[in-house]
């Protein structure tokens, strides 16, 4: 048997392309033969649909609504939901999987720290730091920033990308010789294709998810149409039909 985990998903609660509200993911997720999610809402340095002006502890008692939603929505359901952040810096983002609500209010200068102070309060926490689809090509993009020092893992599928971006970054993983992610990037319902870690055991929280990712226990897919395939078993997602179409900066 193999448990599906969506690692990368946004509320309409906290990031302003969210669409979706934690509780109605429930449903739909289950629908889709998961066994949980983790929210990855858009940090107050992102997409964040939290107000600026408020104080600080007001800003994440919002920005974990989402999560807490869902969380309560699911505390009768056979159905697992854990508490992650997406970071961005730059336009390059990153997943700080193992924090949680009262690190963040211990942090409260977060948003000012450079790559290498975020990730050794990530650590100092006991978490990792997971590079977000890395080759990621948009309009609000200008370059795409590497940066081995600071990633413990890399999201090699991301159900939003083209196929030749996932594709190079599963290079880009298989070099750093990192473990690697697979999810959604889930805003709104659809049927296309998802993404999610598939593990041979229920992952019980996120101090168990961070050890398996560590141990490298979980396989990246994708799922769709009722089907579940290996990421690293589709061509299309692991070798790449060109370069990237930005400048790739090395930092």
């Amino acid at each position: 048997m193999q448990y599906l985990y969506e690692t990368h998903l946004h509320t309409v609660q906290a990031s302003a392309c969210g669409r979706v509200t934690g509780k109605d993911y429930i449903p739909y997720m289950k629908s889709k033969g998961y066994a949980g999610i983790i929210v990855t809402d858009h940090f107050f340095t992102g997409n964040c649909a939290v107000p600026q002006a408020l104080p600080w502890d007001e800003r994440v008692k919002w920005y974990t609504s989402g999560f807490q939603q869902a969380k309560d929505a699911a505390a009768y359901e056979d159905f697992t939901v854990l508490f992650s952040v997406e970071f961005n810096f730059d336009g390059d983002e990153y997943m700080l999987y193992g924090v949680d609500e009262k690190w963040l209010l211990e942090n409260d200068d977060i948003c000012d720290c450079d790559r290498r102070e975020v990730y050794k309060r990530v650590h100092d926490a006991g978490g990792v730091m997971v590079h977000a689809h890395p080759y990621r090509e948009r309009g609000y993009l200008s370059d795409i920033k590497l940066m081995p020092d600071i990633t413990d893992g890399v999201e090699i599928y991301n159900a939003a990308n083209e196929d030749y971006q996932n594709a190079l970054g599963y290079e880009y993983a298989k070099k750093l010789d990192v473990f690697m992610t697979a999810g959604s990037d889930i805003h709104f319902f659809h049927e296309d294709a998802l993404g999610a870690m598939s593990f041979e055991r229920p992952i019980e929280s996120m101090e168990d998810f961070v050890a398996a990712l560590k141990a490298r226990e979980g396989v990246p897919v994708q799922v769709y149409d009722g089907k579940v395939i290996p990421v690293e078993q589709i061509r299309e997602q692991t070798v790449p039909t060109r370069g990237p179409g930005f400048r790739v900066r090395w930092l």
